[in-house]
């Protein structure tokens, strides 16, 4: 199994500015993602930028990267993008590790790839694991998803899915043995889905939830959902996330 780790990388952030660049422990945090993907099995790891700042701080670390259009709606749309850069395309695997991971568990990386290369019948596949709180469950910052007997995606929602109707009118709130499931944002694709997907027009159910991989299901493909056993690193979105993850690598 041979594939490619594509990191996208956007500057702006309005809850911490200039992300991607932020220390950790001496090093930029894209840096850190990308070094840290590279302990996958992945081939390359190459990270999709939107300013040259993030590019020449990737340079001076020997790390991949290629500058993509600042304009770019999603992160998707800058995969996409560099997929073309790179000449992936057809049934080529591309893994996307988020910018702002830096402690994601590569054989997570690794796992997700392999169950793509799998299932010949799904254009992506993605992550998961069991929620053991009611207060994780009714989070709408925490994504969940629901899937169907060969382990693929049903919906994704902000929503507790699956609503166990008998023990919430009963005021029973206790996780079932049939744990609801935690998305992860880990995704591999088909390259040629990938550079596909930006023309699919959007859902009104990716709106509504402000998931976009709802689209995927909305045009009728399918996408592979690998249960880990393990919950992934803290990610980073805020000051706070940050202080906590530096604080792992003192």
């Amino acid at each position: 199994m041979k594939f490619t780790v594509l990191v996208p990388a956007r500057l702006a952030s309005t809850r911490l500015p200039n992300k991607p660049l932020a220390d950790i422990a001496g090093l930029p945090m894209i840096v850190r993602v990308a070094r840290n993907a590279a302990r996958s099995a992945a081939a390359r790891v190459v990270v999709a930028a939107d300013d040259e700042s993030i590019v020449d701080a990737c340079g001076a670390h020997g790390v991949d990267a290629l500058i993509t259009r600042s304009d770019h709606a999603t992160g998707s749309d800058r995969l996409a993008e560099a997929c073309e850069r790179l000449g992936l395309d057809g049934t080529d695997l591309v893994v996307n590790v988020q910018g702002d991971e830096p402690l994601l568990d590569p054989q997570m990386i690794d796992a997700c790839a392999a169950l793509l290369s799998k299932h010949p019948d799904c254009v992506m596949s993605t992550a998961a694991h069991a929620i053991d709180s009611i207060d994780e469950l009714d989070n709408p910052n925490v994504v969940k998803v629901v899937l169907d007997a060969a382990g693929r995606a049903l919906y994704f929602s902000r929503a507790p899915i699956p609503w166990a109707r008998d023990a919430r009118a009963a005021g029973t709130h206790a996780i079932s043995t049939e744990a609801p499931l935690r998305h992860i944002g880990l995704y591999a694709y088909q390259a040629g889905f990938l550079r596909r997907f930006p023309m699919l027009a959007a859902s009104p159910l990716e709106h509504i939830e402000a998931l976009e991989q709802l689209r995927v299901l909305w045009h009728g493909e399918r996408i592979a959902v690998h249960i880990s056993d393990s919950r992934p690193g803290p990610g980073v979105d805020t000051p706070e996330d940050l202080a906590r993850v530096r604080a792992l690598f003192t």
